[in-house]
This record gives C-alpha cells, sequence and structure tokens, in this order.
C-alpha cells in the first residue's frame, strides 16, 4: 500500500516525535551550525544516536499496529546550508533517506507500513516571518532539495514549521514538480494566523487555488495542542473545508511560545500522559489523525498518544 492509500484508508496515522531537541540534550554529540542533524548520517556515533531515536517510535508504532511517517534528517539540508557546512561535494538528501529506509526496513513485517517523509525547512529562521523568501524565489530555493528526496526514493515531501505563506507557496510549487505526494505543515498562533499574520484557512485555499497538483493534505506543528484547538476553532469559523484540509498534527509538549522556549536552560514538558490526552481531544473534536511530537517530546509521549487515540471511537465529523 502506497502513501496516499494508507492515508485515505487508516482511521489513525502516527508520526515521530522530536529529534533535532533530544540530539541538541546529549552532550556527545554537537549539532552543526548550519545543517543541525544532517551530517551525523556520515559519522559512526550520530548514526548510532540517530537509529536509537528512529527505532525507538518506529518500535510504538509497531507495538500499536498504526501506519506511521518518519522523517530524514533534512530540516536544514537545503544546497546554501550545505555549502556552508562543507558537504556540498555529497548526496545529503539522498543519503538521508537511504539511511532512514535502512533503519524502516529492519521493522520486519511492519516496514510494509513505515513511509518515509523527505524533510524541508524554510530558507531562514522558521520562527521569525520576516526571513521568508518571496514565492517566485523559494521555487528557485528548494527545488534542488525536493528533487533530491523524490529522486532518492521518499514515500513523500513534508515542509515544516512554516511560518511565511509566500515561501510556503514556493516550496508547494517546488514540491508539486516532484513525482511522490506532498504535505505543508504550518505553525500558527492561538489567532489561527501563520506568524506572518496570514490566516491559516487564506493560506491553505491561496496554495490549493495556485499549485497543481496541490498538497496531499496540510498538518501543524511545533504548538501546543491547547493553541491548536483555539486555532482551529477560529479558523473552522472561517472555513468549513479546512477540517478535511489540515489532518495532522505534531505537538509541542510545552505551551510557551518558541520565543519563551528559545534558550531555556531546562526541558518544558507536560507529563506525556496530560500530552496525551490534548491529542485525543484534537483527534475526537478536529478528526485529526495524523498524531506526533514536536519538541519537548520523547518516546513516551509518542507512545501516550498512541495509546489514548487508539482508545478513542472514531472521530467526530
Amino acid at each position: 500500500m502506497g502513501f496516499l492509500d494508507a492515508v485515505q484508508t487508516a482511521p489513525l496515522f502516527l508520526t515521530e516525535g522530536a529529534v533535532i531537541e533530544r540530539l541538541r540534550r546529549d552532550s556527545t554529540l554537537a549539532l552543526n551550525p548550519h545543517v543541525l542533524h544532517a551530517g551525523f548520517i556520515y559519522d559512526e556515533r550520530g548514526r548510532e544516536a540517530l537509529r536509537r531515536l528512529y527505532r525507538q517510535y518506529l518500535d510504538i508504532g509497531s507495538a500499536f499496529d498504526l501506519p506511521m511517517m518518519v522523517c530524514t534528517p533534512t530540516w536544514r539540508a537545503n544546497p546554501v546550508r550545505l555549502r556552508r557546512a562543507g558537504l556540498a561535494h555529497r548526496d545529503v538528501n539522498g543519503d538521508a533517506v537511504q539511511f532512514v529506509a535502512s533503519i524502516r526496513d529492519t521493522c520486519g513485517s511492519y516496514a510494509k507500513r513505515v513511509f518515509v517523509g523527505g524533510l524541508v525547512g524554510v530558507a531562514g529562521d522558521a520562527y521569525k516571518p520576516e526571513e521568508g523568501l518571496s514565492t517566485e524565489q523559494a521555487v528557485e530555493f528548494h527545488d534542488a532539495q525536493a528533487r533530491a528526496l523524490a529522486a532518492a526514493g521518499a514515500d513523500l515531501l513534508l515542509a515544516a514549521t512554516l511560518p511565511n505563506a509566500g515561501e510556503a507557496q514556493g516550496i508547494a510549487m517546488a514540491m508539486a514538480a516532484c513525482p511522490v505526494p506532498y504535505v505543508l505543515s504550518f505553525v500558527l498562533g492561538r489567532n489561527g494566523e501563520l506568524l506572518d499574520g496570514t490566516p491559516l484557512h487564506d493560506a491553505v485555499a491561496g496554495i490549493d487555488a495556485a499549485v497543481s497538483p496541490r498538497p496531499l493534505f496540510y498538518m501543524v506543528n511545533c504548538v501546543h495542542p491547547t493553541v491548536f484547538e483555539v486555532a482551529l476553532r477560529s479558523v473552522a469559523a472561517h472555513s468549513r473545508q479546512i477540517r478535511d484540509r489540515v489532518i495532522g498534527f505534531q505537538a509541542n509538549a510545552s505551551a510557551k511560545s518558541p520565543e519563551e522556549l528559545e534558550g531555556l536552560g531546562y526541558v518544558d514538558a507536560d507529563p506525556p500522559e496530560m500530552l496525551a490526552d490534548g491529542m485525543a481531544r484534537v483527534y475526537r473534536r478536529f478528526g485529526t489523525k495524523i498524531l506526533g511530537g514536536c519538541c519537548g517530546t520523547d518516546q513516551r509521549h509518542i507512545e501516550w498518544i498512541a495509546r489514548r487515540a487508539k482508545e478513542c471511537a472514531r472521530p467526530i465529523a
């Protein structure tokens, strides 16, 4: 079963939890200032750290018999940053797809239910929308990375933590030229707006109208479930279709804003059971069926999210 069929037929879909943030807390590892953990696939200690985290998440998906999406460590692996990190001579994106696929392939029969997402981030700071590229600039900037991920066999492309509607549309155009499904994931405020002030329903409608093929669906990431709930209620008042298009959510474990979390000397996170209760509410109220974690989460949060969601009845229409 391909990713498209799996998404359409599965009542619940799991994603990974935090990866970059957990690696950042490992004192034996050093994230690259330009590409973060992308280069870890070429270092034995880095490979082992990545394998350990991915297998923790995959083992949970297998235990709860849920289809799962896991993403490549390429959020910062665009050509400009790869050049700055001295990695321009390597096919980092392609090698990352093969690396994650090799971990998936150790999962026996469950591997057929695991889908590798080629992960893309914005050119600048994901929490500073003023750094966003224009739509035209973004098409050119993100084209090479999108094509490399698709050519290497990614099951889908995912652009995550998008704060700016213009750059998001350009990423969509670059991904639409590739022969695999693609997904966009925004970061929101409680008012239901992207960080650049664009209402979520306007961003979705604008991209759907301008890009062909349009994104398979949309997600939200890097906010707490309470923020997501308030935002979706606000957006739903303006657009009935938004529930059909925004079907995925990777939650922060903290209700603090990204600005408050930046530079915090400790991990601020809800207990796994509490976060999972919030995710189950999202699943029931909005039918958001692709669930996972972002900042502050680890394997315990993903396990509880899987447990709570499976306990729920069908999402309320």
